[in-house]
């Protein structure tokens, strides 16, 4: 069944899609994202429009998995935060956005989530080209992080 998919897989994303949508924005279009449905574990129905900007910021677990996505990409960041941290933020999210039970959430995260993370994310960061450490709460990284950023914008160095 769709709910007891593995959303933690790169097999679980349409790829394709975010690469059609990304040239479609580089190419100065907007784009039709679809909502994805976590209670019902699929698609809405319904999209949210995402319009072309200087900078376009994809982020998600796995996209430094896809190839296709890493070739676009101007800047790749890889946020390495510990287990602990990633487990309580999922137990928060899903039992007060998604309705899920402690239990349920930790036989998943044993059963798919850390596994696809030893699989696919860790390995992904290899294809960094910035690493964050500490959850993103590491400010001098994000100093380094924000002066680049700013180079990529034009006009970005101008206070």
């Amino acid at each position: 069944t769709r709910a007891r998919a593995n959303y933690d897989h790169p097999d679980a994303f349409d790829w394709p899609l975010l690469n059609d949508q990304l040239a479609a924005l580089s190419a100065g279009a907007s784009v039709p994202v679809p909502i994805y449905d976590y209670t019902q574990h699929l698609r809405s129905g319904q999209c949210t429009t995402v319009h072309p900007a200087a900078i376009i910021v994809v982020e998600g677990i796995l996209v430094l998995w896809e190839p296709a996505l890493r070739e676009r990409f101007d800047l790749k960041i890889y946020i390495d935060t510990d287990a602990d941290v990633r487990l309580i933020r999922r137990l928060r999210r899903d039992v007060a956005e998604r309705g899920r039970t402690p239990e349920s959430i930790m036989d998943q995260y044993l059963a798919t989530v850390r596994p696809a993370h030893e699989q696919f994310v860790e390995p992904s960061k290899r294809f960094a080209d910035v690493i964050i450490p500490e959850g993103g709460l590491n400010r001098p990284a994000i100093d380094v992080l924000l002066a680049r950023v700013r180079e990529l914008v034009p006009g970005g160095n101008q206070q």
